[in-house]
Formats: C-alpha cells, structure tokens, sequence
C-alpha cells in the first residue's frame, strides 16, 4: 500500500505548493504584479489552446455513443457535487474562506488526461472516458461560471460572484474562443503537438504555475495566511478526503443503479469523482478578486492531490481483480 501511495503522489504539486511558498516570502506588488497578471492571462489564453488542440475527434465520436454515460458523468459532477459542496458549506461554524473554497470545488468540472489514464489501467471503457470527460470541459467553460454566480451570488459564502459583461467577455475571450481555435487547428498542428507532448506538458503546467504565482501574490498581500490559520488548512483536507470518499461510493453505486457493465461503471467511478485543477485556475482567475483567487484554489489543489493518490490506488487494485 505504501508503494502505491508512493508511486500515486505527483511531484507537480510540490512545485505548486514551492509556488505558493515563493508568492508567500516573495509576493509580486505594484508594477511587478501588473506585469505577472499579463504574463498570466497570456498563460491562460496558451492553456486552453492546448487543452482544444490535444481533444481527439475521433476519440469523442468512437464514445460519444454512450450518452446514458455522458449524462450520469455530468450529472455528477455538476449536480451531485454542487449539492455536496452546498451542504459542506452549511456546517454550523465552518469559517467563510474553507466554505467559499469548498463550495468552488464541487463546481469545476471533471480532469480530462488522469481519468482517461486510470480508466485504461482499470480496464474501462477508454472511449468513452475521453469522451464523458471532453464533454465535461467543454460544458464546465459555461456551467461552471453560471453555477458560482448563482450558488455564490450571495457575498457570505466565497465573497459573492456576481457574472458581469466583463467577466462573461474574458470567459469567451480568454477561455472559450481559444479552446475553439486550438480545436480548429488541431489538423494542422496535431502532429506536432502529439510529436512534442513533453513540451506542451511544460507549457501546460508553467501556464497554471504563472496564475498560482499572481493569484498569491494577491492573497498574501491582502493578508491570506492571517485569515487562514493552519488548523483551518487542516479541516480543509479532512473535508476535501471525504468529499471525495462520499463522490467515489455514489458514482460506483449509481452505475450500478443504472445498470452499466463493469467498463462503463469505471468510466463514471473516475470521471465522475474528480475536479480539474488545470480548469479551477483559470477560471477562479475571471470569476474572483485577486486577493481572493488564492483562498478559493486552496482547496482545489489539496484535492488535485487526494484524488490522484486515491484513484492511482483504485484502478491499480481494479486492474488486479
């Protein structure tokens, strides 16, 4: 068991949580910041043209198929979670910045690339695993942002979003438009990116360690690790551990419930039960104030890590049965 555990942690997010750390001795201000917070919306706008270029089409139409599938994996993630996060986020004296952050969480939408990886060593339904997972990006781009502004429009619990026509401009101009484009040109430039995926791998995590960097830099100058002590850190992963234990039994037992073989239950067991960090970036990026990204993402990579971990160790196992 140690072994796996080993072998499931990701050393990204220690150069995540080494990020964070920087921001907190280092924290850029003033014109220095203005420049990262350029450089990071330059990143984002990269990110997604990545993330529109590597999709597959061939991928989404061989599984696309399975639309029971598709919607019970959407449905989880974007009605199930909600409605966990919302009752996390109505525990009698849990502090507004672990809610807030909480609450976040359960509205991004699924991971694209670790699904699909632990749904082919599990032995699942890999087609169908790029697609429901393709899908579930695609749709958290508008979902996502719809469903802060509405469940946290209020202002106590994550500081109050409330979508306006700046914001809904640099979803589509930011996020939206070159994920198309990056999609579009995939004939042109698919080879090269599938010839080059250690780059791109690169490009991709450096673009999400730039926005961590800024989002922080805000936070601690606003006074982040004042306002969350570490006991507050430490309630926020025994919440993110059994988030995402609840979110693990209910995708298994729902697929069963619906009656779908074994390779379609771990396809909803993996994509169901996991939230893409490389999507919460951004996204908090557009919805928040600076000096709140970095409280809201908190709980976003804690995650990120728990469920690799736990899933690493559950298609490991599967694959063994």
């Amino acid at each position: 068991m140690f072994t796996r555990l080993k072998s499931a942690f990701d050393p990204y997010i220690l150069v995540l949580l080494g990020t964070v750390g920087l921001a907190s001795l280092l924290p850029a201000r003033g014109a220095a910041h203005a420049a990262f917070e350029w450089a990071a919306n330059a990143g984002i706008v990269l990110l997604f043209f990545l993330h529109g270029a590597k999709l597959s089409r061939e991928a989404i139409v061989a599984g696309a198929g399975h639309w029971r599938l598709h919607l019970a994996t959407l449905g989880t993630t974007f009605a199930l979670f909600p409605l966990l996060g919302l009752m996390i986020a109505a525990i009698p004296g849990l502090p507004p910045i672990v809610a807030g952050g909480m609450l976040f969480l359960t509205l991004l939408p699924s991971t694209v690339q670790s699904s699909i990886a632990f749904t082919s060593i599990a032995r699942g339904n890999v087609a169908a695993a790029v697609c429901s997972a393709s899908f579930s990006n695609i749709a958290g781009l508008v979902l996502t942002p719809l469903l802060a502004a509405w469940l946290m429009g209020g202002g106590g619990t994550g500081g109050g979003v409330h979508l306006t026509f700046d914001q809904v401009e640099k979803i589509l101009a930011q996020l939206l438009l070159p994920f198309v484009v990056g999609h579009l040109l995939r004939p042109l430039i698919g080879g090269f990116i599938t010839r080059h995926k250690g780059l791109i791998g690169y490009a991709d995590r450096g673009s999400i360690l730039l926005v961590v960097y800024t989002a922080f830099s805000a936070a601690v100058t606003a006074g982040l690790w004042d306002k969350l002590p570490l006991r507050e850190l430490a309630l926020i992963v025994v919440l993110c551990v059994v988030l995402l234990g609840v979110a693990l039994s209910a995708t298994w037992r729902l697929g069963s419930a619906l009656g779908f073989a074994r390779a379609d239950r771990i396809v909803l067991l993996f994509c169901g039960s996991k939230k893409s960090l490389a999507s919460g970036v951004p996204i908090a990026g557009v919805l928040f104030a600076p000096s709140q990204v970095g409280e809201v993402l908190l709980p976003v990579m804690l995650f990120h890590q728990i469920q690799l971990m736990a899933c690493a160790m559950i298609s490991r196992a599967m694959a063994e049965e």
